[in-house]
């Protein structure tokens, strides 16, 4: 196999993966590079080529640009080798309740408050997040919004999730971190390392500024009132996804525990391929290894319990007294002429498969609250929502979405009772950037 066929292979991968898992930013940044790659037979003149959205330079402690990688620092640091059974009996040396495999009954039911009350799933959606948030202000200003027993977030709803667990008082930190970020915030084009195709530092930066540790105090404070917020990752080493119990990691306080509850946020939002890996220390059975964590919507663009609780034979009654579901991503079809360009084909391609899955997703969460004879109820961005977008991470499209949710939010029937519509014949699209769970 060349180089330029291995090259390839893990580009077209990359681009595969993107729109299902993170920030479309991240496609956006790839696609030009796979577009332009050094003897791309698909990279000619005729092709479009959209622009890269590059972040801001790198900047040192002083301001000043940071110096340019060595050789040295062009390959990560190899990976202390570890087995499959050190890896399913890891835990995060000191808190060992910091986290549960999604797959896990027992750890699951021993998580969950001791008394029953509403929950919030947030799913993926990249800067469609903003309807969410839009969502979760507008059920505040209309005093429709309750005290959530449960929230749990994956990709862009982990991004989110802190703020609705920490309650009304982060609306305002909720609707600047979904309507005053650009491109610039979230990753910068290029990557030393060769994990990625670009550089999530910028994100990385973001979520210390947003995740405070006034924030991180009134988490922990929440939690030991009895709720609970859990946010899923990836765990890329046994392809399992990983439930991390936030609250817990924020009782146990200190610098440690805030700086691991920011790499969770930032793992949950990496689309392997496109964002570098996040990698967590683990210890098992004495012996100390790192885990490489990715983007949690590889095991599903929300999270409610395990799936064999959810699936449709089992008897298992959620303990919870409504279930809220908001969805971050457009479930309508969108007609547009495709290209013959394997990224826009790709892109296309996935653009089907996300909403289809989303909506299995979503027909397996109605079915288990109807089963634990508890309220379904669930947002999604309205199909007659076509505010235009000149590319990732827009702040005029974002705010305009933030308000559609914000409107949604204050209405009279901000949730369904019953499962979206499925979708017609597929109109023609009004935006640049594909609406798909990221």
């Amino acid at each position: 196999m060349t180089m330029h066929t291995r090259w390839t292979i893990c580009a077209a991968a990359a681009l595969f993966s993107a729109p299902f898992l993170a920030p479309s930013a991240v496609f956006h940044a790839v696609t030009p590079v796979l577009a332009q790659g050094a003897g791309s037979p698909g990279a000619t003149a005729a092709q479009p080529r959209p622009p890269v959205r590059a972040a801001a330079k790198r900047t040192g402690r002083t301001g000043k640009p940071a110096p340019a990688a060595t050789a040295e620092q062009q390959q990560p640091p190899p990976r202390i080798p570890f087995t499959a059974a050190e890896d399913a009996a890891s835990a995060i040396p000191g808190m060992p309740d910091a986290r549960f495999w999604a797959d896990s009954v027992d750890d699951f039911k021993n998580a969950l408050p001791q008394q029953p009350g509403p929950w919030l799933i947030l799913s993926s959606g990249g800067s469609d997040g903003a309807f969410g948030a839009g969502l979760l202000n507008g059920l505040t200003a209309a005093g429709k919004r309750p005290d959530y027993t449960v929230v749990t977030g994956v990709s862009t709803g982990a991004l989110m999730a802190p703020f609705a667990f920490a309650g009304p008082r982060y609306d305002e930190a909720l609707r600047k971190a979904y309507t005053t970020i650009t491109a610039a915030d979230v990753f910068e084009a290029g990557n030393t390392t060769g994990e990625s195709f670009v550089d999530s530092w910028p994100l990385r930066d973001t979520i210390g500024k947003q995740m405070t540790p006034e924030l991180f105090n009134d988490i922990a404070a929440e939690h030991r009132r009895g709720r609970r917020l859990f946010v899923v990752t990836t765990d890329l080493d046994s392809g399992r996804s990983v439930v991390w119990n936030m609250g817990a990691i924020a009782v146990h306080g200190g610098d440690d525990a805030l700086k691991l509850f920011r790499s969770v946020l930032l793992a949950s939002a990496s689309v392997p391929g496109g964002f570098p890996p996040v990698m967590i220390d683990v210890e098992a059975n004495g012996k100390r290894f790192q885990e490489m964590h990715v983007d949690g919507g590889l095991g599903g663009q929300f999270f409610v319990a395990p799936a064999s609780l959810m699936a449709s034979t089992s008897d298992y009654r959620l303990p919870t007294t409504q279930l809220y579901i908001v969805v971050n991503t457009g479930l309508q079809r969108e007609f547009s002429v495709i290209d013959r360009f394997a990224p826009k084909i790709l892109t296309q391609s996935i653009g089907m498969a996300v909403p289809v899955d989303t909506r299995l997703m979503l027909d397996r969460s109605y079915v288990a609250a109807k089963r634990s004879g508890v309220a379904f109820n669930v947002a999604s961005i309205p199909a007659s929502f076509n505010a235009p977008s000149r590319g990732p991470f827009d702040s005029d499209y974002m705010g305009a979405l933030f308000q559609t949710g914000y409107e949604q939010g204050r209405s009279a029937a901000p949730f369904s009772a019953e499962l979206p519509p499925e979708p017609g014949a597929p109109v023609q699209p009004s935006r640049i950037e594909k609406t798909g769970a990221k």
